[in-house]
């Protein structure tokens, strides 16, 4: 594809995008009766604002969903130190409810317009942003040629391309220019990004580590911990977190391989998507396996097998309920899922071997004894079972984690400074407009 025809299609994507907009409704709405979109707020998903915009300069910063959300809070509350107003623009309803607990009115949240050129230029004519910041890999072409049009500055943090996206983007060079030269900046997450980046074509491109690394650990309810762990009493436990269909029979299988040799085991399941709580329960049920769910309230009696974690926002409580927990999106399904989590909490992590997606935090984790990859269902229960029986060596890889994740920080820091340039002109205007605060 030459650049001429990479444009031509970048302009037909967007003419057929305005083409599909007035049909677009059933689809939002499809998604609002499942609960995944916002029903008294939907408007904003066609760029009709929800609010005011304030005097002077705005910063529009966009995380997808609620682990990006997690990690650019921190590099939000910089920004709101220097008095500059944030419009923060998430997908999810999940991220939604994070943003209103950690930041409150703090910021302007608005739920992220649908990328489809009439959604888009109405969210810019009203907030007409100074700057647009986006967190780690989205990539919407009619949002970022209408910002590049516009000349705002746009600046793409956390920034990470997966094998599979570098693989796409590849195939497609003259496409893949035409949208990253429109890319004032790119702060990496890795060495590794940072190289696919400049492959792309995206011109400058730094590093600054995870920002994730810079946040807390997952919060928790001292309450709930406290009643669960009254019922947990002294049971031997281990979780499988963010897991994925098919994942959770392997967990199952485990569960009973366990069970020979603990016969008071405790596994714990935290689905990634915890709307699959019913699926997930009968499959565990047909298994001859006891299922206490968290989103029903059941206790964990002495008989229970699993504890179900089908809530939202709980990750903290689960992972403070155990000292091993094995990642999903690892055996069955591919990329893996972060495990920094769990490491802040000195937790050791076991993953299978698909983890593309965090390649680099893995390694990191996996040199200094913090992690450690099993390829089945059989080396899986085999590592669990050692971890169960051998104190020692359990609390030394949660330590090892824990240090690793320590020794990993500082990426607030690098990607402030590569923001400042575009962020400090900000502040002189808003203080020359009598709107520095």
């Amino acid at each position: 594809m030459s650049e001429r025809w990479a444009r031509r299609l970048l302009s037909l994507y967007g003419i057929a995008g305005s083409a599909a907009f007035p049909f677009i409704g059933p689809y939002v709405a499809y998604r609002a009766s499942r609960g995944k979109e916002d029903r008294q707020r939907r408007r904003e998903r066609y760029g009709v604002a929800g609010e005011a915009r304030p005097n002077g300069p705005v910063i529009w910063v966009h995380a997808a969903s609620v682990g990006e959300t997690g990690a650019v809070i921190p590099l939000i509350e910089r920004i709101l130190d220097v008095g500059i107003r944030v419009v923060l623009t998430t997908g999810t309803v999940t991220s939604a409810k994070i943003v209103a607990e950690r930041l409150g009115n703090q910021v302007i949240h608005q739920y992220v317009p649908l990328d489809l050129k009439p959604a888009v230029e109405r969210f810019l004519d009203h907030w007409q942003p100074d700057l647009a910041i986006i967190a780690e890999s989205e990539i919407w072409p009619t949002t970022i040629l209408a910002l590049g049009k516009r000349r705002v500055p746009q600046v793409l943090v956390n920034g990470r391309l997966s094998d599979r996206s570098f693989k796409s983007w590849q195939k497609r060079p003259h496409l893949a220019e035409a949208l990253f030269e429109n890319l004032a900046f790119v702060v990496a997450q890795s060495e590794l990004d940072g190289e696919r980046f400049r492959a792309v074509g995206a011109r400058p491109v730094t590093v600054s580590g995870n920002l994730k690394l810079d946040t807390d650990p997952p919060p928790f309810d001292p309450r709930m911990h406290k009643r669960l762990a009254s019922q947990i009493n002294d049971r031997a436990t281990w979780a499988a977190v963010s897991t994925h269909p098919g994942e959770e029979d392997i967990i199952g299988e485990v569960h009973t391989q366990l069970k020979s040799r603990h016969d008071d085991v405790l596994t714990i399941i935290v689905p990634r998507h915890p709307e699959r709580g019913d699926a997930v329960a009968a499959d565990l049920a047909k298994r001859g396996l006891s299922v206490a769910r968290q989103s029903l309230n059941e206790p964990v009696r002495p008989d229970v097998d699993v504890l179900l974690g089908d809530t939202i926002g709980d990750m903290g409580l689960y992972l403070r309920l155990t000292e091993i927990a094995f990642m999903g999106r690892s055996m069955v399904a591919q990329g893996g899922q972060n495990p920094i989590e769990p490491a802040m909490l000195e937790t050791a992590v076991l993953s299978g071997e698909n983890i593309q997606n965090f390649r680099d935090t893995y390694t990191r984790l996996i040199d200094s004894g913090g992690a450690r990859l099993v390829k089945d269902s059989d080396a899986l229960a085999t590592a669990v079972d050692y971890l169960l029986d051998n104190d020692g060596a359990r609390h030394k890889m949660g330590a090892a984690a824990f240090a690793t994740v320590e020794d990993m920080r500082g990426a607030l820091d690098r990607t402030l400074r590569a923001l400042d340039p575009f962020i400090h002109p900000l502040v002189v205007k808003a203080r020359l407009e009598g709107g520095f605060t």
